[in-house]
């Protein structure tokens, strides 16, 4: 495929969870991959892409001379503490730039515009009711994609997630529910009852590459059904997952809960603590997104079957081969699914 021939992308923040991802699943496909970043190439970075090492504002300068992006994917997402002060600022300059670049713009949803009253199956129809300041943004952030869009000045497509695992670190998995597998230990955030909607993420990127050429449309909005397991499914699937990769406790599995009454108090003077606490709801309140328009539109899309993708994601976590010993004991000779069985009996909230 000449250069010519192939569709270009431009990825805001391609060394970030998903931006990277994004940058991956384009190259993959045959896109030019236009990736922005502000230091050094993240590792997993495709060999091809293009780098662009320069600030929104000067981006259609810098991308002078390359093939124009026919598609801007919005992977910037300022630090947790700040969202207030930066996150619809600099979604508006992402807006800013694809309009000036006459490109279609991508942006990853997730369910904080539902609000705490949202239903177990979220679908494209279901209203948009936040109940916190970072949902407001999130709805803020797509009300003004459809405005553009009606006024004809932007393209766009929103494609709703839940959290991510996978493609990397910075998430609950990795740092809450696996943070202490090393010690055999497992950490549930929420009841082990209720489902609670995950997004593969190297799954989530190649959606995105799909929904990149359904430009008959001036906005669109997809949900990425991803996985939706109760909690003790989820912790079930990730002891199969780390099992199939050699790996499990000498003394069995330990599990826990979140200490929210101490994060909550913890939060009265530190950042962090306040917002997680006031995003705890996430975790009492099942939810699960409807899919279904999005595998009609592109139903060559398939979900990575959920212990595969959790032992993809949790090959971050193992160590070499030499210091697994010391780590952890072999597996038992039963079968991983028969010690996912007793793991999903055994946790409790």
């Amino acid at each position: 495929m000449t250069t010519a021939l192939r569709p270009a992308v431009l990825v805001l923040g391609a060394n970030g969870r998903f931006g990277l991802a994004a940058a991956q699943a384009f190259a993959a496909a045959g896109w030019t991959v236009h990736a922005q970043v502000r230091r050094d190439p993240a590792p997993g970075m495709p060999a091809d892409a293009r780098l662009v090492q320069a600030a929104l504002a000067d981006l259609p300068a810098a991308l002078a001379g390359r093939d124009a992006p026919r598609v801007v994917v919005h992977g910037l997402n300022p630090l947790y503490t700040r969202w207030e002060e930066e996150a619809l600022p600099l979604a508006r300059a992402s807006m800013d730039l694809a309009e000036r670049l006459g490109a279609r713009f991508m942006l990853p949803g997730n369910v904080y515009n539902f609000g705490a009253g949202m239903p177990t199956l979220i679908d494209e129809a279901t209203p948009q009711r936040p109940t916190t300041s970072k949902g407001r943004l999130r709805a803020m952030m797509e009300s003004e994609l459809e405005a553009r869009a009606a006024a004809g000045r932007l393209r766009s497509t929103v494609i709703t997630a839940g959290d991510f695992f996978g493609g990397g670190t910075g998430g609950w998995f990795d740092q809450a529910v696996v943070k202490s597998i090393a010690v055999g230990k497992l950490v549930y955030p929420g009841p082990l009852d209720l489902v609670h909607a995950w997004a593969y993420l190297p799954d989530l990127a190649r959606a995105f590459v799909a929904a990149a050429d359904d430009n008959g449309t001036a906005f669109e909005r997809f949900h990425f059904a991803g996985h939706a397991p109760t909690g003790r499914e989820f912790l079930a699937a990730t002891v199969a997952a780390a099992e199939a990769l050699g790996l499990a406790p000498a003394r069995g599995w330990r599990y826990g809960a979140m200490p929210w009454a101490l994060i909550r108090a913890v939060g009265l003077v530190a950042p962090m603590p306040r917002e997680l606490a006031r995003m705890a709801y996430l975790w009492r309140v099942p939810h699960a997104l409807d899919g279904g328009k999005l595998a009609a539109r592109h139903p060559q899309l398939t979900a990575t079957p959920l212990v595969e993708a959790l032992r993809a994601s949790l090959q971050a976590f193992v160590p070499n081969a030499d210091n697994r010993a010391a780590w952890m004991s072999p597996p038992r000779t039963r079968s991983s699914s028969a010690s996912a069985r007793s793991a999903a009996r055994s946790a409790t909230t």
